[in-house]
């Protein structure tokens, strides 16, 4: 399995690590997860318990747009170290961004988001070199 074939399983699990948090602080919120309602409980979480959610969300959304640049890099026959890099800079500032968002680094956040973002634009765009 090439390289970004395995950013995106790294991806696919971050989404999932993003969750860990989440169900953390629902269970601190109401003294227990409720498993019942969980849309509900997260609804009321706020501080800590709120950023977590926000990020694990944003994994949600930031996963399909890489998907989407790495398949079309695959597809196209583009491969070699701008693919690798620019998956594995994905993969590292999506860590670094979920760090950021638990750690209330707004301005970093969004930094890291941006690098992501444009990682993932750049892999839809190596078809063209």
């Amino acid at each position: 399995m090439s390289l970004p074939f395995w950013c995106i399983f790294i991806s696919a699990l971050l989404i999932f690590l993003a969750k860990a948090p989440v169900a953390k602080a629902m269970q601190e919120e109401g003294g227990r997860y409720d498993n019942r309602h969980p849309r509900s409980q997260q609804a009321r979480l706020r501080g800590f318990g709120a950023r977590a959610l926000a990020a694990h969300l944003n994994s949600f959304e930031a996963f399909p747009l890489f998907v989407a640049g790495v398949l079309m890099a695959h597809v196209s026959g583009a491969q070699g170290l701008l693919v690798d890099a620019l998956a594995v800079t994905f993969v590292v500032s999506r860590v670094l961004y979920l760090l950021c968002y638990w750690a209330d680094l707004h301005w970093q956040r969004s930094l890291v988001w941006a690098v992501g973002l444009l990682c993932s634009l750049a892999l839809m765009l190596t078809p063209a070199l």
